[in-house]
C-alpha cells in the first residue's frame, strides 16, 4: 500500500512539474507568436521607436535635458516609454496618446525613480540596508510596488546595488553599502518585493537594477568620474549584487556613466554581452542612464552617430533621452556600422517587457483612479514608513545609559534639523512631498504628550555658506539661512540647554549634501554646527546627538564629546515620530553599519574586508615600516557591522560540527548569544570566514551569513549557520569560481571586529 502511495505521489509531483514547464513554454511561445507578429506590421522607424526614452518634463530630472515634441513623437510610433510622468490622469493620457494617436497602438512602458518608497516615503536605501532585515526590505519594495502602480508606473529604475567604499561619493545614499553578500541579498529582496511572483499583476512593476557597473568605485568619490580595477576585484567584490538581481529575475538593467577598461560602461560589450547575456543569462532589456549615449562624446569615443552605433552593438536596448538611436541608427544601418538583427533584437527585448507587464492586453490596467485614491499615502504605508525608519536607526554611542530618555525630564532640541520637514525625506525622493514628514519636534510630542517639557531652539542654520546652499537648494529650499546671526542662534540654544536636563541635538547634512551630483571632499559636519555643539557641551548637560545624514559622516570629535549619538540617515516622512519611538524607548534601535566611518577623510577608501600587505600592521600601536599612518589609527571610527542597543549581549565559543570536513560535506557552526542586560532587543549575528592561503590573496575576511534575532532579558538561543563550499569560493587569475582545501578561521560576532574565532582544516 505504502509503495502504491508513494509511487502515485511521485506521478503526481512529476505531472506537476510537466505541466508547469509546460505552461512556461506555452507562455514563451505565445510572446514569441505575439511579438513576431507585430513587428512584422512594423517599420523601421517604429522599431528604433521603440528603443527611444523620452521625459516631457514636470518632475526631477537627473540631466539637464528634457525632450521636446514628445506629443508628436508618442503619435508617430517615435516613444517607446516615458519617465517623469506622475499620476494616472497623466499616466492614461499620454497612453491614450499611443494606444489611440499612433499607427500601430503599441502601448508606453512608464517609469520613475521609486528609490525608497513612491510617495509614502521610507527611509534612504543605506539606512534600510542597516536594518539587516531582508524580509523587511522586500516588503518596503512591495509596498513602494502597490503604491506606484497605483498611481499608474509600471516600470521602477531602482533597486541601486552598486558597491561603494568611499562615503565622499554622494549616490552611497542610493545602496546597500561596501559589503558583496549583504549588497546581494538586498538586491534580491529589492527585485522580488518590486516583481512579485506575477509581473502581469495590476500591483507589480518591472524593476531596473542600476547601476551596471562598479560605478560605485568611481575614483576620488566624484560622481560620474572613471572607474578602473582588477578583473579579480570586479567579479569578487563588485559584480555580485548585479548577478543576484538577473539571478531574482530583474526584468531590465540600467548601463551606468563611468567607463570601465577604457570603456564607457554604455558602449561595453564585455559587460553587457559577455558577462550580462552569456554569463548570466540574461534576457530582459538594458536602458541607458540619463544621456549616457550621448556623453560618450566628451568620454572621447566619437561623434553622436559613432557612439550610439557603439551602444547598440555592445548590447543597450533603450536610449534615455538622448535621442542618439532615434536620430542616428537608420543612417548607420544604411553604412552598415549597425545590422537589421540588432535594431530588432533591442526592439523585441522592448516588446517583450511590455508583454510581461500585460500592456498589450490592458494598456490602462495600472490607470485606476479609484485604486489611486485608496492607495497612495494610506495610513497603513505612513505606518510602515515609521517601522521601517525605527529598525534603520544605529546607536553608535550611549554612555551612562543616557538613552532611553526619561518621559518626565525638561529635554532641549535644538538643531537646524530638529523642526524641519524640508529634509527627512533624503535624496531622490523624487514622488515624496517634504509637508507631509513629521519633524522631530513633532515626533516627540506626538510620544510623550505633555509629560515631558519640550524646549526647542534652532541653534544654528545646516551651513552658513550662502554658495553652498545655493547648490544645495536646486530642487527647492533644503537650507534656510537664518535672518539672526550665527552667534545669536548660539545664545539662544545655550539659555535653552541651560533650563533643561537632557540636551538633544539633530544635526547633519541637508537631504541633497548627498545624492547624485553631490560628492564632497570633507565630509564632516558644517563648521557652524561643530560651534553650536561646542557651545552646548560646556553647559555640562548631557548631550545626545541624532545625526541625519546620506552617508557616514566623520565624526571622531563628536565621538568623544558627545554622551550619546544615534545615526538616523534620512528616515523619511514618519521621521519624527521613529525618532521620538527610538529615543525614548518604545523601540530598541537594531541597526548596524553597513558601510565603515572614517576616523577622517585620509584613511578613506577605508573597508572591512581588506587585503592584508607584505608589512601588516599586528594591534593598533603605530610601528615604523608596517602598512599604517603616522597621525591615524587604521581601523575605522565604527567598523561595518557595529550598532549598540540599549541592551548588551554576550557570545559563547563557537561550536563546529567538525573541525575536519571534507569535499563536498556541510558544516555547521553554532554560538549561543544571550541577552545580558535589562531590555528586549534585536541583535545582528554575524558570521564571517577568512581563508590564510589560496593561490591568489584574499581579504583579511568576508561576510557569509547574518540571522537577526530577539531576546528577552537573560534569555539565550543558540545560532547556528551551515557552512559549504560554496561560502569558500572566490575567482581565481583566470576568473574560475573556485574552493582550495586548507585552513579557514570561521568568526561569529557582533560586528566584524568584535567577533569568536574557531579553525577548521578542509580537505578535497
Amino acid at each position: 500500500m505504502l509503495r502504491n502511495f508513494l509511487i502515485g505521489l511521485i506521478i503526481i509531483c512529476v505531472t506537476q512539474v510537466q505541466a508547469q514547464t509546460q505552461d512556461t513554454k506555452s507562455d514563451s511561445y505565445r510572446m514569441k507568436s505575439y511579438v513576431d507578429a507585430l513587428m512584422k506590421k512594423m517599420t523601421l522607424d517604429e522599431k528604433i521607436g521603440q528603443l527611444n526614452l523620452l521625459t516631457p518634463g514636470g518632475a526631477v530630472a537627473t540631466g539637464e535635458v528634457v525632450s521636446s515634441g514628445v506629443e508628436s513623437k508618442i503619435k508617430a510610433g517615435s516613444v517607446g516609454g516615458l519617465f517623469g510622468v506622475i499620476g494616472v490622469d497623466k499616466i492614461k493620457k499620454a497612453q491614450e496618446l499611443a494606444v489611440n494617436g499612433s499607427r500601430l497602438h503599441i502601448p508606453l512602458i512608464f517609469g520613475s525613480d521609486v528609490i525608497h518608497g513612491y510617495k509614502t516615503t521610507f527611509p534612504i536605501p543605506l539606512g534600510l540596508s542597516c536594518s539587516w532585515d531582508t524580509a523587511m526590505i522586500e516588503r518596503s519594495a512591495r509596498i513602494a510596488a502597490t503604491e506606484a502602480t497605483a498611481d499608474g508606473l509600471s516600470w521602477v529604475f531602482s533597486p541601486m546595488v552598486d558597491i561603494a567604499r568611499d562615503p565622499r561619493w554622494g549616490r552611497i545614499a542610493e545602496g546597500a553599502g561596501e559589503d558583496p553578500y549583504l549588497g546581494s541579498k538586498v538586491a534580491r529582496a529589492m527585485v522580488k518585493g518590486y516583481q512579485g511572483n506575477d509581473l502581469s499583476a495590476n500591483n507589480t512593476l518591472m524593476a531596473c537594477v542600476k547601476h551596471y557597473a562598479l560605478y560605485g568605485a568611481a575614483e576620488a568619490g566624484r560622481d560620474y568620474n572613471t572607474t578602473d580595477m582588477s578583473r579579480i576585484k570586479m567579479y569578487e567584490y563588485y559584480l555580485p549584487p548585479y548577478k543576484a538581481a538577473v539571478e531574482a529575475g530583474v526584468g531590465s538593467v540600467m548601463s551606468s556613466f563611468n567607463e570601465v577598461d577604457a570603456i564607457p560602461a554604455t558602449a561595453n560589450k564585455f559587460l553587457m554581452t559577455d558577462v550580462l547575456r552569456k554569463q548570466w543569462g540574461f534576457k530582459g532589456f538594458v536602458v541607458t542612464d540619463y544621456t549616457a549615449i550621448n556623453e560618450m562624446i566628451d568620454h572621447g569615443m566619437g561623434d553622436l552617430q559613432t557612439v550610439s552605433a557603439l551602444a547598440l552593438k555592445a548590447g543597450i536596448d533603450m536610449d534615455m533621452v538622448g535621442e542618439g538611436f532615434l536620430t542616428t541608427l537608420k543612417k548607420s544601418l544604411k553604412e552598415g556600422k549597425v545590422t537589421l538583427q540588432q535594431i530588432e533584437t533591442a526592439c523585441r527585448r522592448i516588446l517583450e517587457a511590455k508583454y510581461k507587464l500585460g500592456l498589450f492586453d490592458d494598456p490602462y490596467r495600472y490607470c485606476n483612479t479609484a485604486r489611486a485614491s485608496k492607495e497612495v499615502l494610506s495610513a497603513d504605508k505612513m505606518q510602515a514608513a515609521r517601522e521601517f525608519a525605527e529598525h534603520s536607526f544605529i546607536l553608535l554611542k550611549n554612555n551612562n545609559q543616557t538613552l532611553p530618555l526619561k518621559k518626565s525630564a525638561t529635554i532641549a532640541l535644538i538643531g537646524p534639523l530638529a523642526n524641519n520637514k524640508n529634509n527627512m525625506l533624503g535624496t531622490w525622493a523624487v514622488s515624496g512631498d517634504p509637508q507631509f514628514s513629521v519633524p522631530v519636534l513633532d515626533g516627540i510630542k506626538n510620544i510623550v504628550g505633555s509629560s515631558v517639557n519640550v524646549l526647542y531652539a534652532k541653534g544654528a542654520n545646516i551651513t552658513d555658506d550662502t554658495v553652498l546652499a545655493k547648490k544645495i537648494n536646486v530642487f527647492g529650499e533644503r537650507v534656510d539661512i537664518d535672518k539672526r546671526s550665527p552667534q545669536e542662534l548660539i545664545n539662544e540654544a545655550v539659555n535653552t540647554a541651560n533650563n533643561a536636563n537632557v540636551v538633544v541635538a539633530v544635526i547633519g547634512e541637508a537631504s541633497e549634501m548627498s545624492g547624485e551630483s553631490a560628492s564632497r571632499s570633507d565630509i564632516g559636519l558644517p563648521e557652524n554646527q561643530k560651534e553650536l555643539l561646542k557651545a552646548l557641551v560646556k553647559t555640562g548637560k548631557p548631550l545626545v546627538l541624532v545625526i541625519m545624514s546620506g552617508r557616514p559622516l566623520t565624526l571622531s570629535w563628536e565621538s568623544e564629546i558627545a554622551t550619546s549619538i544615534l545615526q538616523v540617515w534620512f528616515p523619511g516622512h514618519e521621521a519624527g515620530n521613529a525618532i521620538a519611538d527610538v529615543l525614548f524607548g518604545n523601540y530598541n534601535p537594531s541597526g548596524k553599519t553597513t558601510i565603515s566611518f572614517p576616523r577622517n577623510v585620509g584613511q578613506i577608501p577605508i573597508y572591512y574586508n581588506h587585503k592584508n600587505t607584505g608589512r601588516p600592521l599586528t594591534g593598533d600601536a603605530w610601528q615604523k615600516f608596517r602598512s599604517d599612518y603616522l597621525d591615524v589609527s587604521n581601523t575605522p571610527l565604527y567598523p561595518f557591522g557595529y550598532g549598540l542597543s540599549y541592551t548588551t549581549f554576550s557570545y559563547g565559543d563557537i561550536i563546529l560540527s567538525t573541525n575536519n570536513p571534507k569535499g563536498n560535506q556541510s558544516i555547521t557552526a553554532t554560538a549561543r548569544v544571550t541577552n545580558t542586560g535589562k531590555y528586549t532587543g534585536e541583535e545582528v549575528v554575524q558570521l564571517y570566514i577568512s581563508d590564510p592561503v589560496a593561490s591568489v590573496t584574499r581579504s583579511v575576511k568576508d561576510l557569509k551569513g547574518f540571522k537577526k534575532i530577539m531576546l528577552q532579558p537573560g534569555e539565550s538561543k543558540e545560532v547556528s549557520f551551515t557552512i559549504t563550499t560554496e561560502d569558500l569560493k572566490f575567482y581565481n587569475t583566470d576568473l574560475q569560481h573556485i574552493w582550495e582545501p586548507g585552513e579557514f578561521i570561521i568568526q561569529i560576532g557582533t560586528n566584524s571586529q568584535d567577533v569568536k574565532s574557531a579553525t577548521i582544516n578542509w580537505r578535497k
